[in-house]
């Protein structure tokens, strides 16, 4: 596992997977199978990391400061610099991919992150903000994925700025119920 760009023991997988590493060897057939899964373990933990240091109120500017926290986490991450140095194609993929485990996974976050906006029914018994999730993970990807910014405050500065700025945009209906 720590080929290919990826720093993850299958014996942390299978933590957070619930198995054992056993399980893993004799279940995953491709490594690249394997690689999809530690990437989403890591995903999913970043969404926990960001909630640990600036977890959201449930408002439209804790919702922002939270995913703003969670795209430069992903951008810092060594596995995303790991990926973006080994494989362009891949990091190409990443940007432009509109199905896949990591988005649903992304999406999901997000979604669950966007429910106290809309108190009946949460994302779903509300058509404008259930399409918010992918839009959201759509603007955040330029930011999230350019590991090449880090180390350069002005331009980690600059991607933050204009990623806020365009969430403001997306839930600017929110903010005015707030």
């Amino acid at each position: 596992m720590r080929a290919d760009g990826l720093d993850v023991s299958v014996a942390a997988i299978a933590r957070a997977c619930g198995t054992s590493r056993n399980f893993l060897y004799a279940n995953w057939k491709t490594v690249s199978a394997l690689h999809l899964r530690a990437l989403t373990v890591e995903l999913a933990q970043t969404f926990v990391a960001a909630n640990r240091t600036h977890p959201s109120d449930g408002t439209v500017q804790g919702i922002t400061e939270h995913l703003t926290q969670v795209v430069r986490l992903v951008r810092r991450h060594p596995t995303t610099a790991a990926v973006a140095r080994s494989s362009r194609a891949a990091m190409a993929t990443a940007h432009t991919v509109t199905e896949g485990p990591l988005v649903r996974v992304a999406t999901e976050h997000v979604g669950d992150l966007l429910h106290p906006l809309s108190p009946c029914g949460g994302i779903h018994g509300n058509p404008v903000l259930y399409s918010r999730p992918w839009k959201i993970l759509w603007i955040a990807r330029p930011a999230a994925l350019c590991p090449e910014a880090v180390g350069d405050h002005d331009w980690e500065a600059q991607l933050d700025g204009g990623f806020t700025h365009l969430l403001h945009d997306l839930l600017a209906p929110w903010a005015a119920h707030e």
